[in-house]
């Protein structure tokens, strides 16, 4: 045996076990690692990502699938064996109901009722339909409801399958409005879907820095207030929401990889079509 221990390796001093990707690291760090590095090097080449020929955006689509498996499936087992971040769920959902107020209380119950499974499908056909008459394409609608499905059957599934209870009913602002099970959260779940796909598809056809930012921040915000909502509301744990923001990721990636593999095809498609000529004209 060397002599430099495994206290060496976890501190980040010592040989392979040192990095985040090496032998003794977890499976979900060096997978997020590995994730991160795959994410950098596409991001360097970001003016690829909507040529239709680039196999880049292709790429990102996997690494966010298998960043937000590998993150669902982390907090689900942290879940399941009460340490990590499900320490913090009751400590945080103690603290959001002492802070209750009524004007936010209010303003809360609002945002939860909007986004939750009576108003957001509506929402999200009164959307899809807009889109696509206005623009006369029908692809990215159907790629937004498409997703919005997939997110939600993955949603039902899970939660019949982990069949986790809900926060106590003292907690809750109206106790016993909740019947379903508690993990993943479906408010937190359908509003990342909505908007990480509706600004994916958005930005997509115009891929420069200052949309990203502002997708990233509105986006961000949206999720925020929905989780939040939820949280202060006492429907759900930290953990639930957590793990409906993974569940959202990995859709995403899963709409990424299906919409540049279109277009990739589309452009070989073109490329072999006769009396084409593959350098007339810009791609996409």
């Amino acid at each position: 045996m060397s002599t430099g221990g495994s206290g060496r390796g976890a501190s980040g001093t010592g040989g392979s076990g040192a990095s985040a990707t090496g032998p003794r690291a977890p499976l979900p760090r060096r997978v997020l690692a590995t994730a991160v590095d795959v994410a950098g090097r596409t991001w360097a080449r970001r003016g690829e990502l909507r040529e239709p020929e680039s196999r880049g955006a292709v790429l990102l689509g996997l690494v966010l699938v298998v960043a937000g498996v590998v993150a669902f499936g982390s907090v689900l087992d942290v879940v399941g064996e009460g340490d990590g971040l499900a320490e913090a769920d009751r400590p945080v959902l103690g603290w959001l109901v002492a802070a209750r107020g009524g004007p936010v209380t209010a303003f809360l119950t609002a945002v939860s009722a909007v986004t939750g499974p009576t108003v957001l499908p509506v929402v999200v056909l009164v959307a899809t339909l807009a889109w696509g008459v206005r623009t006369r394409r029908w692809w990215e609608p159907a790629l937004l409801a498409g997703a919005m499905v997939l997110s939600t059957l993955v949603s039902v599934t899970v939660k019949a399958v982990v069949a986790r209870p809900r926060p106590p009913l003292s907690t809750m602002s109206v106790p016993g409005s909740e019947s379903t099970y508690s993990f993943p959260s479906g408010h937190t779940v359908g509003t990342a879907t909505f908007l990480l796909v509706l600004g994916y598809l958005v930005w997509i056809r115009r891929p420069h820095v200052r949309p990203l930012l502002l997708w990233v921040a509105t986006t961000g915000a949206g999720i925020l207030l929905v989780a939040g909502s939820r949280l202060y509301l006492g429907y759900h744990f930290l953990t639930d929401v957590t793990a409906g923001l993974a569940l959202a990721v990995a859709v995403l990636g899963v709409v990424v990889v299906v919409d540049r593999r279109r277009a990739l095809r589309a452009a070989r498609m073109t490329a072999g079509a006769p009396g084409h000529d593959a350098g007339s004209e810009p791609a996409g």
